[in-house]
């Protein structure tokens, strides 16, 4: 039996259940691998509870090494920094190079760092390791009375989620000397993805924080301990957040995939490329054509169990099966506390149930890679 190299590229929402399905089920034929810059996969619906205090680190995430020996993947921690599509080579940043015949593609986004002096000056909360590392570097510093006001840049639901999970573990901590909090936004509301109920209530809580909120704030440069707007107001700021719109990684573009105008990987409906048949993509750093929807892991989860049937399918060369993204999604956004805001279409929830209720929702998912069947053949 001839067998293919299949290469998983980043540990993302939709690798981590490509792994438990081929825990389930190996696939005969197939040399399955794993590349990944971190260790484990922090996810994100858990993240903001952990910088509110809410959890531990470790709750939040995934170990990708234990599941990867499940599935019979060997498991590679490494930074992509090339792929040539041509000799179908995956470079990584400590030189070694990882040969495939099929490549899928799950390595997430990053926030739009392209303002001047934003990627020297600010702190962008993706990776979320290296936040994790910087957030608790943040915190010994007003510990130490270093930081006295924080800017948060970004009023999506990630920039709100993340400035009141700082501003409540913060006023825990140091009560009355906590950090005082500025949100700039270039929208004319915080949230303008979601309804206005929802809008209105978040941002009814921003002010009851006492954050200072600035919309229709482009950001047009950021320097050290301060940022400049659009309209030419300077803002000082001992620290800076950046939690804006995301940003794809450049090799993407540069393999010679077929990309969107903004360089995130084209595919089809089959998650398949819109170039190279032979390599698959998902999650946030994919752009699916004829059906754009929010880069939000809700969407990558949902992608997962497809991306595993097809990554099969093409293997055996088989149909492969079609991903029909939900029009609407659920979404709830904490507020830093054990309290939540639910949201999807008009429907609006708010209160204590409903983060007990997200709560339930992703310690589910987390558990559910961390407790995975014996394989079988077949």
């Amino acid at each position: 039996m001839t067998t293919t190299r299949l290469l998983l590229v980043g540990g993302g929402h939709a690798h981590v259940e490509v792994l438990r399905r081929f825990a389930e089920r190996r696939e005969p034929g197939i040399e399955l691998s794993l590349v990944s810059t971190d260790a484990a996969l922090t996810y994100s619906g858990m993240l903001p509870g952990v910088v509110a205090g809410n959890y531990e680190t470790l709750q939040a995430q995934i170990p990708l090494a234990p599941l990867a020996q499940a599935a019979g993947a060997r498991f590679v921690c490494g930074h992509v920094v090339a792929v040539d599509l041509y000799t179908k080579i995956v470079r990584l940043a400590s030189g070694e190079m990882e040969p495939f015949d099929g490549l899928s593609l799950d390595v997430g986004a990053a926030p739009d760092m392209s303002v001047p002096g934003a990627a020297l000056h600010a702190l962008p909360v993706k990776p979320f390791p290296e936040f994790l590392s910087a957030w608790n570097t943040l915190q010994a510093d007003v510990a130490g009375e270093r930081v006295r006001n924080i800017a948060v840049v970004g009023g999506g639901a990630g920039g709100v989620e993340m400035l009141l999970a700082m501003q409540f573990r913060l006023a825990a901590q140091f009560g009355p000397a906590a950090p005082r909090f500025t949100l700039l936004t270039d929208s004319a509301t915080v949230l303008p993805e979601h309804v206005a109920a929802v809008q209105r209530r978040l941002a009814a809580k921003l002010v009851q924080r006492e954050v200072v909120l600035k919309p229709r704030s482009p950001v047009t440069a950021v320097e050290s301990g301060a940022l400049m707007t659009a309209a030419g107001v300077r803002i000082a700021s001992d620290r800076i957040v950046w939690a804006t719109g995301a940003a794809p990684q450049r090799w993407l573009a540069a393999s010679g995939l077929a990309c969107d105008e903004r360089g995130f990987v084209r595919v089809d409906d089959c998650l398949q490329s819109a170039s190279h048949p032979f390599v698959f993509a998902a999650g946030d750093c994919a752009s699916q054509d004829g059906h754009p929807h929010p880069r939000s892991g809700v969407y990558a989860v949902r992608q997962g169990p497809v991306l595993a049937a097809n990554l099969r399918h093409a293997v055996r060369r088989e149909a492969l099966q079609r991903y029909r993204p939900q029009r609407t999604a659920l979404a709830i956004i904490t507020t830093g506390g054990r309290h939540a805001v639910a949201t999807r279409s008009a429907f609006v929830a708010e209160g204590d149930w409903v983060w007990r209720w997200k709560d339930r929702i992703d310690r589910a998912f987390v558990a559910r890679y961390q407790v995975v069947a014996s394989p079988t053949d077949g």
